[in-house]
């Protein structure tokens, strides 16, 4: 028995990872538990696991008495002898029980605490895996995809996750047996386990998918300012290089594209507008709008930091976008309201 039971943890150990000393303990705690009900839950059990002699020992400390005030803690010299000659009275003595005794209800005790056990030792690596991936790109791989929420079962290591619909790229279809990059936004320790928030519409995606891509970005010479994403159709990232010689967007974009087109192969095909950031408002604004042209940007109320931008007029769709979006997205990489003005002055009808 010992020998099957001492395989089965380190079976347990490789399988969940859980460290066998955790499980050695919290087993021991378990059969402590179970064996104390029969000496109506006094604390005089014991439980010893030796892993290296593959020996579990249990047994029941009693005391050595010239009168028993309890029966479930004492004992006299006549009794305790017969188990040790050496007894003497006011000591102790060891009395070994032997766990198949225990009984039925007892054993369905030790099985729940170690049941338990395994689930919170789960909890707690699972816990500390996800939090070291926290705000991290990771790769899953897809294993169920529910066809009445559209929430998506991702495989994360030895773990899962779920990613809901909610936090999908629009119009991205997910099958089982895919991978996909995620970004995971957050993670809490909640009542039945650790929670993971993951996301494919973060604009942390992006940004960590950059640092992926860009050695210069990883190694900080370039830094990435601020990214503005509707996930799915159109992103701007604005980027900054701490050394004059480094063209901070030619990078991002990399030799004939191949960085940013690794980068929207990963995203689903979803645009990308790298864009140089700038201290000056009206340059960074100016940028922003790409991939508009811009004639001037006026700054209408520093406090308040508005400003408008005026365009060529054949450029005014452009510079607007599709429902607006352009300026939307422009609007909150450089965190300036934008008023887009016609060079001419008037708006076509």
């Amino acid at each position: 028995m010992s020998k099957e039971f001492f395989e089965a943890v380190k079976m347990l150990e490789a399988e969940k990872g859980i460290p066998a000393d955790y499980l050695y303990e919290k087993i021991a705690s378990a059969i402590v538990v179970a064996a104390k009900h029969d000496y109506n839950g006094k604390d005089i059990v014991h439980c010893d696991i030796d892993p290296e002699k593959q020996r579990i020992k249990v047994y029941v400390r009693k005391n050595v008495v010239e009168e028993i005030e309890d029966e479930d803690t004492d004992l006299t010299l006549e009794q305790a002898q017969l188990i040790r000659k050496s007894a003497k009275v006011g000591k102790t003595i060891d009395i070994p029980l032997k766990t198949k005794n225990f009984g039925r209800i007892v054993a369905q005790t030790a099985k729940h605490v170690i049941r338990q056990g395994i689930r919170e030792a789960e909890r707690g690596q699972m816990l500390k895996e996800f939090q070291s991936k926290n705000q991290e790109l990771l790769t899953a791989k897809v294993t169920n995809v529910d066809p009445e929420t559209g929430n998506v079962t991702l495989e994360i290591g030895k773990n899962e996750a779920i990613l809901p619909r909610a936090e999908q790229v629009p119009g991205e279809i997910l099958r089982v047996g895919d991978s996909t990059k995620i970004f995971v936004v957050d993670v809490k320790e909640g009542t039945k386990g650790p929670k993971i928030m993951i996301s494919r519409t973060h604009p942390g995606l992006v940004r960590r998918l950059f640092e992926t891509e860009v050695p210069e970005i990883f190694d900080g010479t370039i830094e990435i300012k601020s990214v503005s994403r509707e996930a799915g159709s159109r992103t701007k990232i604005a980027v900054f290089s701490k050394d004059e010689e480094v063209d901070p967007v030619g990078a991002c974009i990399g030799p004939r594209g191949q960085r940013v087109s690794t980068i929207v192969d990963a995203l689903g095909g979803e645009k990308i507008d790298i864009v140089k950031y700038s201290e000056n408002p009206e340059e960074f604004v100016a940028a922003a709008l790409a991939p508009s042209d811009v004639c001037d940007v006026e700054i209408l109320d520093e406090g308040a930091k508005s400003c408008r931008a005026t365009v060529p007029d054949g450029q005014l769709s452009l510079a607007i976008g599709n429902k607006g979006q352009n300026v939307r997205l422009a609007a909150k990489l450089t965190n300036w309201k934008i008023d887009i003005k016609p060079e001419s002055g008037f708006y076509e009808g």
